[in-house]
């Protein structure tokens, strides 16, 4: 049964990109028309060159990135909910190893596998978090189960596997998150700390695995608006690699990596958690169009491009409002992205200057 509404009411590497210069994508729109439904994904942002990808990785990400549109977009176009359009295109991601969540999530320090994920709804503001689980297959299954069948929004480690196990979700044992790529960026990253963090070292790491900067960062997430005027955002990620101490990004904190308000848009982020939580980017993105009266695509620009820049924080978001508009920017080199429209086809994206 759905929840009872509650009252409405850094360490690391600093990223070089976040000063360097920023991309801002607007997605087209027509003055007066409105999208009957739409869908936005992402897959991370990062240090994401053309230059360091091979035409087979490039086409690997758009071709996954299009099976997560398509897996959205078949829902909306067949009257289904944003809801459950957020999670069929965030799942096609989370079993890939190609992304960091679910089946590419990256490792702790002690060399473990801990995802968190969070789905939020625009029609009523009821939202679901979960953190630190290892043994749930599909991450944002579970946060939505928070938000469907219990009186919270928030539960974390031990306590959510239980309650995922009582919801009958598909659970796997930690095993099943476990992908060579991501254990060898475990086992660099340790290795490179021994040596005091030598710049040459770290240059070395970063020319030999062009995704090696992207140890701070890494998230999937989508946003839609269904036939029926509602918006939605669902985020999942496996988190910063060799994190410790049982560190928690901005994923699931409502309002900072994830937030859906009808009244407003639907935001769903990717970058260096820290800051993203200190700038609480989708509610400002949000409060931004709500009381400064600005489109989406000004609010999120003012956000990413202007708030994150100027205190060092570097990524993007996907985001949508209820006209359908659907606003993108990043800056970082790159970010994997992509949306679709009714009665358009599916557009993906991975650099700066894809158009």
């Amino acid at each position: 049964m759905k929840k009872i509404l509650l009252s409405l009411g850094i360490a690391g590497f600093l990223f070089t990109s976040c000063t360097e210069s920023s991309t801002d994508q607007a997605v087209p729109e027509k003055e007066s028309s409105k999208s009957e439904f739409a869908l936005a994904i992402h897959g991370g942002a990062g240090t994401i060159k053309k230059e360091n990808m091979t035409p087979e990785q490039d086409a690997e990400y758009r071709a996954k990135l299009k099976e997560s549109l398509d897996a959205g977009f078949a829902v909306l176009e067949n009257g289904g909910s944003s809801l459950d359009a957020v999670i069929a295109a965030v799942k096609v991601m989370e079993d890939s190893p190609l992304f960091n969540a679910g089946k590419g999530a990256v490792f702790t320090n002690e060399g473990k596998n801990e995802l968190d994920a969070a789905i939020m709804y625009g029609a009523d503001r009821n939202a679901g978090a979960v953190a630190g689980i290892t043994t749930v297959k599909n991450p944002i299954t579970a946060a939505r189960a928070v938000l469907e069948n219990s009186p919270h929004v928030f539960m974390i480690g031990k306590g959510a596997e239980q309650f995922a196990a009582e919801q009958n979700l598909e659970l796997v044992d930690p095993s099943y998150f476990f992908t060579q790529h991501r254990f060898e960026q475990l086992e660099k990253i340790k290795e490179t700390e021994k040596t005091q963090l030598d710049h040459s070292a770290l240059l070395e790491l970063e020319l030999e695995d062009p995704f090696f900067k992207d140890r701070k960062f890494g998230t999937v997430g989508a946003v839609a608006l269904d036939k029926n005027g509602n918006i939605a955002a669902a985020t999942s990620t496996g988190g910063m690699t060799n994190k410790r101490y049982g560190r928690v990004g901005d994923v699931p904190i409502i309002g900072a990596g994830t937030y859906a308000d009808n009244e407003t848009c639907a935001v769903s982020a990717t970058g260096h958690g820290e800051f993203f939580i200190r700038t609480v980017v989708g509610h400002e993105i949000a409060s931004i169009m709500r009381y400064g009266g600005k489109s989406l695509q000004e609010a999120a620009d003012e956000v990413v491009m202007g708030q994150l820049v100027k205190i060092g924080g570097s990524g993007g978001i996907i985001s949508i409002d209820k006209m359908g508009n659907i606003a993108m920017p990043f800056n970082s080199e790159g970010m994997y992205r992509g949306y679709r429209k009714a009665g358009e086809e599916a557009k993906t994206f991975i650099y700066k200057d894809d158009k």
